[in-house]
């Protein structure tokens, strides 16, 4: 029966994790899992440590089991996700909206483009 939800994407890829408070620190690329359900930003303590963020505030979530737990709500942190892993992740901007969504034609499964090589040379 449908639900008139969008399903939940899962997308893998990488993108760079930065402290904009500490510009001398050097961001760190990291492997990241593009949940299109998710409402935000979750990383490790480890990852919190390195970049030397602070904890903003505790906030209460719901767990994808429903269990309900306060973490920490760590900042500042800036995501740096460029051209190469967008494609890789099969991403697409949505300007008006301002955001970056699921390409709508492949929304299961990242699409790729491979093109023939063309010969080169003068005509």
């Amino acid at each position: 029966m449908p639900t008139g939800r969008t399903p939940l994407t899962w997308i893998d890829g990488t993108v760079q994790l930065s402290n904009p408070s500490s510009p001398e620190l050097q961001g760190l690329e990291v492997r990241a899992l593009a949940d299109s359900g998710a409402m935000h930003l979750c990383i490790p303590e480890h990852i919190a440590i390195q970049l030397q963020l602070r904890e903003l505030e505790q906030r209460e979530v719901i767990l994808a089991d429903g269990r309900r737990r306060t973490v920490p709500y760590m900042g500042p942190i800036e995501v740096l996700l460029g051209a190469i892993p967008m494609e890789d992740m099969d991403l697409v901007l949505r300007t008006q909206l301002q955001s970056i969504t699921v390409n709508p034609e492949s929304p299961n499964i990242p699409l790729s483009l491979a093109k023939r090589a063309g010969r080169l040379g003068l005509s």
